[in-house]
């Protein structure tokens, strides 16, 4: 029992650490390389930059140098969302997104804006840093947590729908944030910030693994593994009867099918019963029928 208890405090510790670790890294690609060349974000961050142009260009509301507030509007607009996470995943996702959206609007706040921009080529900036924000977003939501907005949005959307995920629901929040932006700056800007927020989505879904199955057999002389595997993670398993062709021994042949977050834990039934279990792992397979998406 304390073994267990240990195994879920090192696991929520490792979480955690995703989770500010994306949440630094998040805030060093947008404040460092975007931010400097007057490009938008998508989605509840792009809204939270809008307003505080607003502020400071219209309002003239005067600003600390270096430091952008925008990480603090980021946080209140987040705030009816963490409502809908709560419904839809329950009480520890909104504890994970209050924590990742307080770390990440404390980063947002903290780390500084270049004066002027590290990297001046538009490309390239966009590049690199939707890589580095990408990265950190899906940093954060591989340590179970969100950064707020279209993450929490997103990771609802597709718990309730198959084929939705969460990048997918960033390139869409970000297209009205963008419509906006195309009446209110130079086209250029709206045309390099898209590039910047593709970049982003694709990097957050690689990241993330969300959507990535993976389809798992196993070759084995002994018994137990298929009940494990069910009873510790639920799956299915499929099994039939084999014979080694070279030996003529019978051996068992196992087939499950896993979301990519799940293979470390079958690695680890298998090998705890069979350290020399066989097994190959096909990714990126395609699921038709009754398989649970499990964020």
């Amino acid at each position: 029992m304390l073994e267990k208890l240990n195994g879920k405090k090192k696991e929520s510790l490792i979480q955690n650490g995703y989770i500010v670790l994306g949440c630094l890294t998040y805030a060093i690609g947008l404040n460092m390389l975007i931010t400097p060349l007057d490009l938008y974000n998508g989605g509840f961050m792009g809204i939270a930059q809008l307003i505080r142009t607003f502020l400071v260009s219209v309002l003239h509301v005067q600003m600390p140098p270096g430091m952008d507030i925008a990480g603090a509007i980021y946080y209140i607009l987040n705030v009816p969302l963490f409502f809908m996470g709560f419904r839809v995943m329950g009480k520890g996702f909104l504890m994970k997104s209050l924590f990742g959206t307080t770390v990440i609007s404390i980063f947002l706040v903290l780390v500084p804006v270049p004066l002027t921009p590290i990297i001046e080529d538009y490309l390239t900036a966009c590049i690199i840093g939707g890589i580095i924000a990408g990265a950190g977003s899906g940093m954060i939501l591989r340590g179970r947590g969100t950064a707020g907005g279209p993450d929490i949005i997103g990771v609802c959307c597709a718990k309730k729908y198959r084929n939705i995920s969460v990048g997918q629901v960033n390139i869409l929040l970000n297209l009205v944030v963008y419509g906006i932006c195309l009446f209110m700056f130079d086209i250029e800007i709206v045309v390099y910030s898209l590039i910047y927020a593709t970049v982003f989505a694709l990097t957050v879904d690689k990241v993330h693994i969300q959507n990535i199955n993976t389809s798992v057999m196993i070759f084995t002389k002994k018994v137990g593994i298929s009940k494990a595997i069910m009873e510790q993670t639920g799956r299915g398993v499929t099994t039939w009867d084999g014979e080694g062709a070279y030996t003529q021994m019978r051996s068992y042949i196992l087939f499950v099918m896993v979301s990519k977050y799940e293979v470390n834990q079958i690695k680890h039934i298998v090998h705890s019963i069979d350290p020399n279990a066989f097994m190959i792992l096909t990714e990126g397979s395609a699921v038709v029928g009754n398989f649970e998406k499990r964020l």
